[in-house]
């Protein structure tokens, strides 16, 4: 390329980065760049309703595709806008390139029109972020930003782009071999460390596998899976680790922590040792940590050197990608040819009497009332009539606990949800996004009837790109995680969280051009699902949930993760 304007490198960079769609919204800053797009058949970009589903759209993308996601925004309010969509992915290592207006350089720190330091705002929540001064630095910034985000512990890059720099004519020399110095990922695992960690799993007779978002960030789940089985090892998942081991396995036991099942809880405080693969003994994991798995020798496989022995100490640290730790220690075992499937389940039985126990006394279970839709109920027939192979996204609260719970993922990237930051209205263009990614995958977004408005803007995006989505609205009328908390611990003082002046979400959903489904009784449920599930168009489901119901299994806070409250 020689003599080219800015906004055709930028173009030209994102097609040799591999982008095939772009979320965002214009304005001044960057309306030559939308010329540019506008005249690019190979791009398709996504016209969101606020700037925030932009990158909660370009996170979803990313999730279930594995590429990077890249969100579009103008200067100023358009680029505060799309903070808390940062900070989701950040939070979550998740990668998105966000590139985002500037006033001209000239006028940087006059506080021109709709200018915001939006690199110094988004400091602390992107793994890195620039300020293009130079259009000479502009193409090599691009392909910067691409790498940085996708490689070793994914995260967000912001890229700011000035007018003047957007608009420049330059020669462009083309990209050059990227070399950061100061950023080299350890991508290979310390076969010395990776030998001890497999000899203390032959010592074990009571270990546990407790994994995390970084198995399915680096495609590691066959791996997982074949040293689960291999060695007869009961698995855990995170929050955002559900799906890295197929749910409906014999050796999974579901989500631990909070909300997490009673075994898995149990197990790992009772486990000899705990195998730590992609998670970070996050405080929603480990409740009360001087009592976190007091008994236990701890490895932990993370490709983030900065997230080991940060909360927890280890005894084993592996820093690798999670897939290559996970072959490197399947090599190691299918080297040792006296091992063998039948003596580790002789080795652990006593420890799978235990999880067995467990598990038939303290099921996930919810007590059904006639005619009164219970929201298990309802992620259950979503699980069943999908033959759990949707794509569900969630917004935050209660729901989002029940879908972890009783939505049984067998595959990654597959679940969809704010971990790290907990962002109230991040499902429905998660689920836009998701779609846009996998047109032919059926893409639900389980909702509370508090969070769906946090972004319910979003369904014109849906209808204006045919992007039939599915919303399920469990519709409390209440924000129900926190009246759950006043419930318990503040004597049913319902502070702020009671919802009854709501829209009718058929009819908001009608106004959209969308379809809008309620149930308001158990023998409704299954009908309105196939109905939706059979409808080519953007679906919202209203059920009418028992108001009261809790989330539980939950631990309280600052308490260990043994003194569950179980109803």
């Amino acid at each position: 390329m020689s003599d080219i304007s800015g906004s055709q490198a930028i173009v030209q960079c994102l097609l040799e980065e591999g982008v095939n769609t772009i979320f965002g919204y214009p304005g001044g800053a960057v309306i030559d760049l939308y010329d540019e797009l506008m005249q690019c058949q190979d791009l398709t970009h996504v016209l969101v309703r606020h700037e925030q589903a932009a990158v909660h759209a370009a996170d979803g993308y990313a999730r279930v595709t594995g590429e990077v996601g890249v969100a579009l925004l103008t200067s100023g309010p358009g680029a505060t806008n799309g903070v808390t969509g940062i900070a989701t992915a950040y939070m979550d290592s998740i990668p998105v390139v966000i590139l985002t207006g500037q006033v001209p350089t000239p006028l940087i720190g006059n506080d021109a029109f709709q200018e915001v330091d939006i690199v110094g705002i988004t400091r602390p929540c992107t793994k890195h972020n620039y300020l293009v001064s130079s259009k000479d630095d502009l193409v090599q910034i691009i392909h910067e930003a691409f790498h940085v985000a996708r490689t070793g512990r994914p995260g967000p890059v912001l890229v700011d782009l000035p007018k003047d720099i957007i608009n420049s004519k330059f020669d462009n020399k083309g990209k050059k071999p990227i070399h950061m110095q100061s950023y080299q990922p350890t991508y290979e695992p310390h076969m010395g460390q990776v030998g001890k960690a497999c000899r203390l799993i032959m010592e074990a007779r009571k270990p546990v596998l407790y994994v995390g978002g970084g198995v399915i960030l680096s495609d590691g789940s066959e791996e997982l899976i074949e040293l689960a089985t291999k060695l007869d090892m009961p698995v855990t998942m995170t929050l955002m680790g559900l799906g890295a081991f197929p749910g409906s396995h014999e050796l999974s036991m579901g989500m631990l922590g909070m909300h997490g099942t009673y075994t898995a809880n149990m197990a790992v405080a009772e486990s000899d040792l705990l195998i730590s693969v992609g998670a970070r003994f996050d405080d929603r994991v480990t409740g009360k940590l001087d009592s976190f798995a007091p008994n236990a020798k701890i490895i932990h496989i993370d490709i983030d050197p900065t997230s080991i022995s940060k909360n927890v100490e280890v005894d084993v640290p592996i820093v690798s990608d999670c897939k290559k730790a996970l072959t490197a220690m399947n090599t190691w075992f299918n080297n040792e040819r006296d091992i063998s499937v039948e003596d580790e389940r002789k080795k652990h039985q006593l420890w799978f009497d235990q999880i067995k126990e467990w598990q038939e006394k303290f099921p996930l279970s919810y007590q059904e009332e006639k005619d009164v839709i219970k929201p298990q109920y309802v992620v259950e027939m979503l699980d069943k009539l999908t033959f759990g192979e949707a794509i569900v996204a969630t917004e935050v609260g209660q729901h989002q606990m029940w879908a972890a719970q009783f939505y049984q993922f067998n595959s990654p990237r597959h679940f969809l949800t704010s971990g790290g930051l907990g962002t109230m209205g991040y499902g429905l263009p998660a689920a836009i996004g998701a779609k846009m990614a996998m047109p032919d995958k059926v893409c639900i977004d389980i909702a509370g009837d508090g969070s769906i408005q946090m972004n319910i803007q979003e369904l014109a995006t849906a209808k204006q790109y045919k992007c039939p989505v599915k919303v399920a609205i469990l519709n409390n009328q209440f924000l129900g995680m926190v009246r759950q908390w006043q419930e318990l611990f503040y004597d049913k003082h319902y502070a702020s969280t009671v919802m009854d002046v709501a829209p009718d979400f058929v009819a908001l959903a009608h106004a959209y051009g969308a379809v809008g489904l309620r149930a308001t009784k158990k023998s409704e449920v299954e009908d309105v699902i196939k109905e939706a599930l059979a409808t080519d168009n953007t679906v919202l489901m209203d059920f009418r949930i028992s108001r009261e119901e809790g989330v539980f299994p939950m631990v309280p806070a600052g308490k260990a993760t043994t003194e569950m409250l179980l109803v």
